[in-house]
C-alpha cells in the first residue's frame, strides 16, 4: 500500500532559521490491509512522514509511493488521494459545513459523483462511525469525539484504500478516544482498510498489528507490540512510555523476577503475577 525508499526531507533555511532535516533515508513497506501505529516524541519526524503518504508534502530526497504511484508524479495526484484519505488532530479543521450529513458529502461531490450515489455513501460512512442519528445536527453542537467521528465519515465516504490519521485522539478525553479507536477496528473489519496511526498513547499502538518508533527522522523500531515494547529502557531513553502492565513486568524482572516482557494486556500481567506468585508458595 505505501513505500518509502530513501526518504528524506527537509525544510528550507530561511532568515530565522537554517535548513532543518526532519526525515532521514526512511526505508518503510506498509501491507495493504494492515493497521500500524507510528510513535516518536514531538520532533521525531512521525507526524511529516504521515503527510507524505498523501502527497501533502513531498520528499526532497529519495521516494514515496501509494500503491505504486509516486507522489513526486503531480498527473497522480488525485488518484493518490482518493486512495489514502487523511485524519487530523483538531476535527475542526476538517469539518466544512453548518450539518453533519452535508459535511460527509463534501468529498464525494468533489469527486463528481451522481447525487444518489453521495446519497448511499453519506448514509453508509454514518452508520459505520455510528453517527446516523446526528446526520442532522450542526457539527459544532457534538462532543470532541463525535467531530472526530465525523470527520472520519468524510473520509470513508470517498471509499478509500487506506486511512491515516495522525494523532486523532490528541484533543480528546478517554471517552472520546475510545469512540475513535472503537471505530477504526470497526471500519478496519468492514472495509478492509489499511490503517496508519499516528500517536502518543502506547496504549493505543499496542492495538495495532505492528509499531514503527521514530527518532530523530530515522525508524529505530519496527515489529509487533510485543517485540517493540520489550525494549523498554530504549524507549524510555527516546523519551516515550510503555503500556503499564509491560513496565510493571519489566520492573520486577530487575528484581529478578523473569517475566517475558512481550505480555501486552493488564489480564495477561495479572495472569502472570499470579502464575509467579503461586510458584513460590
Amino acid at each position: 500500500m505505501l513505500t518509502t525508499k530513501n526518504l528524506s526531507f527537509a525544510y528550507p533555511e530561511t532568515e530565522e532559521s537554517e535548513a532543518a532535516v526532519v526525515l532521514d533515508q526512511v526505508n518503510i513497506t506498509i501491507e495493504e490491509g494492515s493497521f500500524v501505529a507510528i510513535i516518536g516524541h514531538n520532533g521525531s519526524g512521525k507526524s511529516t512522514l504521515a503527510k507524505h503518504f498523501n502527497a501533502i508534502l513531498l520528499p526532497t530526497g529519495g521516494k514515496c509511493y501509494v500503491l505504486g504511484m509516486d507522489t513526486a508524479d503531480e498527473s497522480r495526484l488525485f488518484d493518490i488521494r482518493r486512495n489514502v484519505g487523511m485524519v487530523f488532530q483538531n476535527p475542526d479543521n476538517q469539518i466544512v459545513a453548518a450539518v453533519v450529513d452535508e459535511d460527509v458529502a463534501f468529498a464525494p461531490e468533489n469527486l463528481g459523483l451522481p447525487r444518489e450515489e453521495i446519497v448511499q455513501r453519506v448514509d453508509e460512512a454514518l452508520a459505520a462511525v455510528g453517527m446516523t442519528e446526528f446526520k442532522n445536527h450542526a457539527p459544532h453542537l457534538l462532543s470532541g469525539g463525535q467531530k472526530q467521528r465525523v470527520a472520519i465519515a468524510g473520509i470513508i465516504a470517498m471509499r478509500p484504500r487506506c486511512i491515516v490519521l495522525d494523532e486523532p485522539t490528541a484533543m480528546l478525553d478517554p471517552r472520546g478516544r475510545k469512540e475513535v479507536l472503537d471505530t477504526l477496528l470497526a471500519l478496519r473489519e468492514k472495509y478492509n482498510l489499511t490503517i496508519v496511526l499516528i500517536t502518543h498513547h502506547m496504549n493505543e499502538a499496542a492495538l495495532a498489528e505492528r509499531i514503527i518508533v521514530m527518532n530523530e527522522g530515522k525508524v529505530v523500531l519496527d515489529g509487533k507490540p510485543g517485540e517493540v515494547f520489550a525494549h523498554v529502557d530504549l524507549l524510555l531513553s527516546l523519551g516515550l512510555t510503555v503500556p503499564p502492565s509491560v513496565l510493571l513486568l519489566h520492573e520486577l524482572n530487575r528484581l529478578g523476577a523473569g517475566f517475558p516482557e512481550e505480555v501486552m494486556s493488564a489480564e495477561e500481567c495479572a495472569r502472570a503475577i499470579y502464575d509467579w506468585l503461586k510458584g513460590k508458595q
